[in-house]
């Protein structure tokens, strides 16, 4: 017989979380993170500038100081 049970996964209430934890910079932008690192590892850093660019304005929109 199991006694493991699901139900005591998050059984914390929602209002007692003080707040959601902040964003962090690996999980920020994936979209311009994504076509970014495809390009940089197809053709070399050197010919994705506009890319890393785009992904550091991403960023920077988010508040991070790049």
């Amino acid at each position: 017989m199991s006694t493991v049970s699901a139900a005591g996964v998050d059984s914390a209430p929602a209002t007692q979380c003080a707040e959601p934890k902040p964003l962090r910079p690996c999980c920020a932008c994936p979209e311009t993170k994504k076509v970014r690192d495809a390009c940089i590892i197809e053709k070399g850093e050197d010919q994705c500038s506009e890319l890393i660019e785009a992904h550091k304005d991403c960023m920077r929109a988010l508040g991070f100081k790049i």
